[in-house]
């Protein structure tokens, strides 16, 4: 009896082997070496075209595929529209501030795409926002870097599905690293995808909690530094229309470096979830080498948008390729 137990058990191992996981596709730099061997330099072409046109490409590129990878996965669910049966992610209260520019740069990469007879409906929309994330990136003079390939489109897009799921302005270092574990990226790998708020703009409503002392029950946040809170008042004053936007990053705000971490030093991350990573003492000494060393924070931010990019990737089993990133086929 013992034996055949154990034989069942060989039996059970080799069956699994055998039959690989139907539901996640596996990724390759050279997925699309035959059907689409020009992909990432069609890409790339719009990507630069389109920032010419308008910096805010950039940030808002790269806050899509944050959006899309944590919810559902890298699927660029978060770019189909809503229909009358159906509210979609990108209509979620979390989701209704990302810029069209993000969206509009996969819409158009994808035109480029299927104009080229080789790469005609070959690409998805999920693998065109990461090209399109990293390419962004480097044009903001950050770290250029191989992007993996393969992923297909999701079958679902669900605004319910949103809910709870993104990071939020007030959130603290055990929120932030809860909702990171859940997509197997550890605190560096957050702390160095925080460091995207170098680049891009936030609404003054965002931001009022930290300012503004509205029902008198709290205080203004004592972790803001006194001078930029000034400024952010300037810039937010509290008729403002909440929709209005500041930069991100008040040194330099167009262009991809470690000054977020110097700014954090200085009490001057502008979200809480920002500034707390410096004044929890668990995540500070992150901060404090990667304000010192640019290079080893560029290499952290590659890891962990490769990493970014593989949570909840769809194979052909679970997804398609999209004719239209905007609408289900």
């Amino acid at each position: 009896m013992a034996r055949f137990n154990l034989v069942l058990v060989v039996a059970l191992c080799l069956t699994i082997s055998f039959f690989p996981d139907q539901t996640t596709a596996k990724l390759s730099r050279k997925f699309y070496s035959k059907t689409c061997p020009k992909v990432e330099h069609i890409v790339r072409n719009v990507v630069n075209k389109k920032v010419k046109q308008t910096f805010v490409t950039i940030p808002a590129t790269l806050r899509l595929f944050f959006h899309d990878c944590f919810v559902n996965g890298c699927d660029a669910s978060v770019m189909i529209q809503s229909t009358p049966k159906n509210k979609a992610e990108k209509d979620h209260p979390d989701n209704i501030s990302l810029a069209g520019d993000g969206f509009d740069m996969v819409i158009q990469a994808k035109k480029a795409l299927d104009a080229n007879p080789c790469c005609r409906n070959k690409v998805s929309c999920a693998d065109i926002l990461t090209l399109a994330t990293r390419d962004a990136v480097v044009a903001a003079g950050g770290p250029s870097y191989k992007v993996e390939l393969g992923r297909f489109d999701g079958l679902v897009s669900t605004a319910s599905s949103v809910e709870g799921n993104l990071p939020g302005p007030s959130d603290n270092v055990n929120k932030l690293n809860a909702l990171f574990k859940k997509n197997k990226l550890t605190q560096k790998d957050m702390i160095a995808l925080s460091a995207a708020h170098t680049l891009g703009f936030a609404h003054c409503g965002k931001v009022f909690n930290r300012i503004y002392d509205f029902n008198r029950t709290i205080s203004v946040d004592p972790t803001l530094n006194k001078a930029y809170a000034k400024e952010i008042r300037l810039a937010c004053p509290k008729n403002v229309d909440p929709r209005i936007a500041i930069h991100m990053d008040p040194v330099t705000p167009e262009k991809f470096d470690n000054v977020y971490f110097k700014n954090l030093q200085q009490g001057k991350g502008l979200f809480t979830s920002d500034q707390v990573l410096f004044t929890d003492g668990r995540s500070r000494p992150t901060v404090n080498a990667w304000a010192r060393d640019s290079k080893a924070f560029n290499r952290a931010f590659v890891t962990a948008m490769t990493k970014l990019g593989r949570v909840g990737v769809k194979n052909r089993h679970n997804g398609n390729v999209r004719r239209d990133c905007c609408a289900f086929n």
